[in-house]
Formats: C-alpha cells, sequence, structure tokens
C-alpha cells in the first residue's frame, strides 16, 4: 500500500480551543460598622449614621433641621433648669431623699417610739454643722438613720397604703367587698391628712410661726396616726368593742404625747440645739403661750376627731360583724 499524507483523523481527534481567560468574580469589601455618634440633647446615647441614599441622611445634614434640634435641646435644657429652680422649691423634691435615709434599726425603733413614747428622753433633734455655698459655717439636721427623733417619710407612707390595704381585707372578710370601696378608702385618707396639713399651716401662719424645713415636716409627723389606727383596726378582727375601745384610746394618747414632745422644734422655735437651722428671735412668754395652747389642741382634739374618723368612719364595726 502507498503511503501518502492523509489529513488528521478528525473524528478520531476532538478539535483544540484556545483557552478563553476567565475575569475571577469580584469579592465584596467588608466594611467595619458606622461609627456611633454620642449621645446629644436630641438623639440616643448611641445611633448609627445613616447610609447615604438613607431618607434620613438629608434630614440630619438639612440645616433647618439641624436648627431644630439644637433649639429642641435648648428648650429641654432650659424647661428642666425652670422645674429645678421654681418648682423645686416648692415641692422641695430634693429634699425628700433626707426623708427617705433610713435603716430597719431606726424603722424599728421608731415604730416602738410612736406606740410606747411614755419614757422616752430626749426628744429634741440632733443636728451637726457643715460648709455651705458660701464658705461659711451652717446647722443641719441629722438624717433619721442617724438621730431617732427626726420625722421620716418611710413609716408614714407604708402606714398610709397599709391601712388602705387593711380597710379593704375588713371589707372583704365580712363578705362586703366593692373595688370601688378601695378608691374611697384611699380618697378619705388622702383628704384626712391634707385637712391636718392645712389646719396647722394656718395655725403657724396666724402665730407667725417659720421653719425652712416646716411644710416635709408636718406632712411627716401628720402621717405617724396611721400606726396607731391600724392596730386599732386589727383588734376589730376579734370582736370585742371594749378591747377595740380601749386599744384606740390608748393609741390616740400615745400619738398625741409622741405629737406634742416632737412639734415643740417645730411650733415653738427657738436659737438653741433644738433646732440648729432656725435663725428665729425668741419669742415672749404671751406668743409662746399661744402656741403652746395651739399645739395641744393639734396633738389632741384635732387628732381625735382624724383618728375616730379614719378608724371607725367606714363602719368597721358593723362591716366585721
Amino acid at each position: 500500500m502507498q503511503r501518502g499524507n492523509y489529513p488528521p483523523n478528525t473524528a478520531a481527534s476532538p478539535p483544540l480551543h484556545h483557552p478563553v481567560p476567565q475575569h475571577p468574580v469580584p469579592i465584596p469589601v467588608m466594611h467595619s460598622p458606622p461609627p456611633l455618634q454620642a449621645s446629644s440633647a436630641y438623639g440616643s446615647t448611641y445611633a448609627p449614621t445613616p447610609a447615604m441614599g438613607h431618607p434620613a441622611y438629608g434630614l440630619l445634614n438639612d440645616p433647618t433641621a439641624q436648627m431644630a434640634f439644637q433649639v429642641g435641646g435648648r428648650a429641654t435644657e432650659v424647661a428642666g433648669q425652670y422645674v429645678e429652680q421654681n418648682l423645686g422649691k416648692y415641692l422641695q423634691i430634693s429634699a425628700l431623699k433626707h426623708y427617705f435615709n433610713v435603716s430597719n434599726g431606726y424603722v424599728l425603733q421608731k415604730l416602738g417610739l410612736v406606740l410606747f413614747p411614755w419614757r422616752h428622753r430626749p426628744w429634741s433633734r440632733s443636728g451637726s454643722q457643715r460648709t455651705g455655698a458660701s464658705g461659711q459655717m451652717e446647722g443641719y439636721f441629722l438624717p433619721p438613720r442617724e438621730d431617732i427623733n427626726s420625722p421620716d417619710m418611710y413609716i408614714p407612707v407604708m402606714a398610709f397604703v397599709t391601712y388602705i390595704l387593711l380597710s379593704t381585707l375588713l371589707y372583704g372578710l365580712a363578705g362586703r367587698f366593692n373595688p370601688e370601696q378601695l378608691g374611697y378608702t384611699a380618697s378619705f385618707a388622702f383628704t384626712i391628712v391634707i385637712l391636718e396639713i392645712i389646719i396647722i399651716k394656718i395655725g403657724c401662719y396666724l402665730l407667725n410661726i417659720n421653719n425652712d424645713s416646716q411644710l416635709l415636716d408636718l406632712v411627716a409627723y401628720s402621717g405617724y396616726k396611721f400606726v396607731g389606727i391600724i392596730v386599732t383596726l386589727t383588734i376589730t378582727t376579734l370582736g370585742s368593742k371594749w378591747l377595740e375601745y380601749l386599744v384606740f384610746g390608748y393609741t390616740f394618747n400615745a400619738n398625741a404625747f409622741f405629737l406634742l414632745r416632737s412639734l415643740k422644734y417645730v411650733l415653738l422655735p427657738d436659737t438653741t440645739a433644738d433646732n440648729p437651722r432656725s435663725t428665729t428671735y425668741a419669742v415672749n412668754r404671751t406668743q409662746r403661750n399661744r402656741r403652746t395652747q395651739f399645739l395641744f389642741l393639734y396633738s389632741y382634739l384635732v387628732q381625735l376627731i382624724f383618728m375616730w374618723s379614719l378608724s371607725s368612719g367606714f363602719s368597721f364595726r358593723s362591716a366585721a360583724a
């Protein structure tokens, strides 16, 4: 057979292809989280910066919006300063911390003092001195946890709430519970406290009694009566009228004696250690006698009317029967 030049066998050999260059798939670049913005007068503590194109991006960069934010923040700051400087001196919000500075030992000793005040000595409040804002030494009363004779708000508030819950419980035990009774009892007790504060404030005004801590002290002292009322209402569950009258008579006299001794530094201020913050001159004998009479009437007559109204004004005796 004659050999010659033949074309390659295309059926047996696949066609050769030139490699086509392939471009790699782009890998997305990872960025760090957007920086956190510090707190401002109109924003939260930390807030992410909106990305470009976000609806809020244009708002934050708008000069009008920025001006509005600045005005709003300034208005908030001015309002806070107004409340602190003007309303604060009437509400005495910052002074409430002093009246709630109590301890467990103080609460137990104070409850014993309110219920058994007969042999307690002395009754004068303890004070100390500190350097004031003007650089001069000024006197101040010690907080309740450091002075058993200091009035507090913790016991009166807790006794007030306990009185409302206990009175509602007595109605429930008698099968006469009504959801409206809870609000009625709270409103009546709160009205009694307000009337008592009004009476003693009018007396202080007529007798020219001035004390910088007077209002909150009077609110605190007006709430101690609920301790004796709670004891009296607890006795009503025993069903003995004579025992109830006896307990009421004791708790009333204990509260009156406690107020008679404790309110001396408020209604009879002087420049002695009984009132280190007082700058009042010593009153004359006639004025002092009038204040003593008012203190006696408030401690006994006014307290008798209010304590009797709170302990029997809701007919607990008939409710428990």
